[in-house]
């Protein structure tokens, strides 16, 4: 039987649904909140990311503004205009888009940013705060790859959660929320050894490595949930080929585009799976959902109302 798709877009649409039933509440309140973007430089792919975080925002009736400073900026520079974001009660929160030219120190300029205002989870403070199970601002991918399971009823608790990836964007603090929800979880990396073998005895395996089809299907147990957080564009015909030939679907998208996206997941996949994310459709618009979800919480984090009641309220930590 082949696995059951998690549909992440339709995941996303009742998540954004929820953020609209808040964001009316703030709007009765006297309250819109606010969000402001540091762009630096013309970099294709990270325009794309804004645009769409953007777009969300709008269509949410969020205030946002971007600003976008020249690919030769100074780190001073940079560290000014985040200072200037922190002073102003009018946004609540503050997305640096990653990466910064290598003139730039990104770390001084991701600590400068306020955690009350970091609703990218990227600051150490947040970041403590999740690794104490306390409230706090998440990274979005992390957080979006726990509504997956949670609101699709994959079982956590108790369940053997492998994830292939160590960063600090997505690979730890997934792992420490899986933890924080009883999961026993393992964290597989460049250096694991025999990392098939560990990807095998996961009930939940999750992999952010952007290879792309890595997890083959032997990585993986029969009837295990799948997450694929990486997404790879493929545009020559042989590693097309390798991955879809005979996807009459992919193969008219392919002639039509000249590209088709991938994951770290083989298609093969599917076949032994219990449930699988599909890419596209499936992380991905999870990450920008959230990203609505941590602006609201630190909107009335910072207006002194209760935490936003879309955020998973914190396990207990035994």
């Amino acid at each position: 039987m082949p696995a059951r798709i998690l549909d992440g877009e339709s995941i996303a649409a009742s998540i954004r649904a929820e953020v609209a039933a808040e964001l009316n509440q703030f709007a009765a309140a006297g309250i819109r909140p606010g969000v402001a973007v540091v762009l630096v430089g013309k970099d294709v792919a990270s325009e794309i990311y804004v645009r769409g975080k953007l777009k969300s925002c709008e269509e949410m009736g969020i205030y946002s503004e971007t600003h976008r400073p020249a690919e030769n900026v100074t780190t001073e520079r940079l560290l000014k205009l985040i200072g200037a974001f922190n002073r102003r009660d009018d946004i609540d929160g503050i997305l640096v888009q990653l990466p910064l030219p290598p003139q730039v120190d990104t770390m001084r300029v991701l600590l400068a940013v306020d955690p009350a205002k970091d609703v990218d989870g990227f600051h150490p403070l947040n970041f403590g705060l999740l690794s104490k199970n306390q409230p706090a601002l998440v990274p979005c991918t992390a957080a979006g790859i726990i509504e997956i399971l949670e609101r699709s009823r994959i079982r956590v608790d108790g369940a053997e959660a492998v994830v292939v990836g160590r960063s600090e964007i997505v690979g730890r603090p997934t792992a420490m929320m899986l933890l924080n929800r009883h999961a026993t979880v393992a964290i597989c990396h460049s250096h694991t050894r025999d990392l098939a073998g560990h990807c095998r005895r996961a009930d939940i395996l999750i992999s952010a490595v952007g290879k792309p089809g890595f997890i083959d299907i032997n990585y993986v147990k029969e009837g295990a949930t799948v997450i694929d957080v990486g997404i790879t564009r493929i545009s020559d015909r042989a590693t097309f080929d390798r991955f879809f030939k005979g996807n009459a679907r992919r193969e008219k998208s392919f002639a039509a585009k000249g590209s088709t996206l991938i994951g770290d997941v083989h298609p093969e996949v599917a076949v032994i799976a219990g449930a699988i994310t599909p890419v596209p459709g499936g992380v991905g618009p999870l990450t920008v959902a959230m990203l609505l979800v941590n602006l609201l919480k630190a909107c009335r984090m910072r207006r002194g109302s209760s935490v936003v009641s879309l955020q998973p309220s914190a396990p207990g930590s035994r």
